[in-house]
């Protein structure tokens, strides 16, 4: 007897192929729930980003083509005078090279301190817990209240160094610390050291913790001395925090307002200025809010900058390492 067709009620008058089976449906729905999991977890915070950041960032260098006293909206078009204008001001270059003396004392002085600290608190020593906690203490400290103090310790004649001198028999060392041109730089650069060290040190001793110890004991079995390790086994592997601590202090030197501002304001003179202090001061206090956004764009400029060639030039190893790894890791 002949078979009679049935066509199958599920087909498609147009192609005639079954729908796709449930289980294949029931993935997409929880690809899209995901996604839009994903998506809605994102956008508060680019609506944030956005708002504090970005728009304030565009607005910003949008005022810097104006002369602008913050009053309205700008209207007065001058095109890039405030930029001619920024790199003919010797306070402006003076800030540049003052942000350079920064960076190289922090490279050459602050960051060998805090490697040595770190080296040594990192041996089985007595109250090490102790002295890691009195080491990091001064970076928990907010800038205000380092800055009110550190002016109360080099008040001149009456701060706590000239008394510690005259007690020593050095008090002709003291004198005017941060009101003196020719050492209110070092002054600063003292005070910044007390205040950062510490982060710089625990950034080290998390980076010397996570090297095998059977490393170090294989070259002290080969007979290599405690320079030797160092130099061969610890300083190549703590190149990569090494590396970030740089860019860290690299990138703080640039941006430095608060600390400078509590304690210096920028003088005697424009002696201690930062380029972020002379920003605050031409948009704050002189109302050429035009000028200042200028100074802001140069600002964030020189730190794009330098943090796209860093990473071009000096991370990318560390970067590619970790891209890699996370590839394999999701294999």
């Amino acid at each position: 007897m002949a078979s009679t067709y049935l066509p199958d009620k599920r087909s498609t008058p147009d192609t005639g192929r079954p729908p796709p089976p449930p289980v294949a449906a029931g993935r997409t729905r929880r690809r899209v729930l995901h996604w839009l999991t994903a998506v809605g977890f994102q956008v508060p915070a680019l609506v944030l980003f956005g708002t504090l950041v970005l728009l304030p960032m565009l607005f910003a260098l949008y005022a810097a083509f104006f002369r602008w006293g913050g009053f309205g909206m700008p209207d007065d078009f001058i095109g890039g005078d405030n930029f001619t204008r920024l790199f003919q001001d010797p306070v402006f270059i003076g800030d540049l090279w003052r942000c350079l003396v920064l960076v190289g004392l922090s490279l050459l002085l602050q960051l060998p301190f805090a490697l040595a600290l770190a080296v040594a608190l990192n041996q089985k020593i007595r109250g090490r817990a102790v002295y890691r906690m009195l080491f990091f203490a001064p970076y928990i400290l907010s800038e205000a209240i380092t800055g009110v103090l550190f002016s109360m310790i080099f008040a001149p004649g009456d701060g706590l160094a000239d008394h510690l001198l005259g007690a020593v028999g050095l008090d002709g060392l003291g004198g005017q610390w941060f009101a003196d041109p020719s050492t209110v730089m070092a002054t600063l650069f003292l005070v910044m050291t007390w205040k950062y060290f510490g982060f710089h040190m625990m950034l080290y001793l998390a980076g010397l913790q996570s090297i095998p110890a059977e490393l170090t004991e294989a070259a002290l079995i080969d007979g290599a001395g405690p320079w030797q390790r160092f130099r061969s086994v610890t300083l190549p592997l703590l190149a990569p925090t090494l590396r970030i601590s740089v860019f860290l202090s690299v990138i703080g030197a640039i941006q430095l307002f608060d600390l400078v501002w509590i304690v210096t304001a920028g003088g005697p003179d424009h002696h201690s200025e930062t380029m972020a202090v002379t920003m605050f001061q031409y948009g704050f206090k002189r109302y050429q809010v035009g000028y200042a956004s200028a100074i802001s764009v140069v600002i964030f400029g020189i730190s794009l900058v330098f943090a796209l060639a860093y990473q071009r030039f000096v991370l990318r190893r560390d970067l590619e390492g970790a891209t890699t790894t996370m590839r394999g890791g999701g294999a």
